[in-house]
């Protein structure tokens, strides 16, 4: 498995969290996930996050 695909993404994610605090948790893990497009890694192993409740 590609573990770092994921560690990549909730990097980002977190990171796009801390960069804007104006943005909701949603729009942080779109961004997260387009960086990782980006950076080549197949969604095959990042692709099944969802965010579960409050999205805000």
């Amino acid at each position: 498995m590609d573990d770092n695909s994921t560690s990549i993404l909730m990097s980002e994610f977190y990171r796009q969290l801390t960069l804007d605090s104006k943005i909701t948790k949603a729009e942080a893990l779109r961004r997260a996930q387009q960086f990782v497009l980006q950076e080549k890694k197949h969604p095959f192993y990042w692709a099944p996050y969802v965010l579960v409740g409050n999205w805000l």
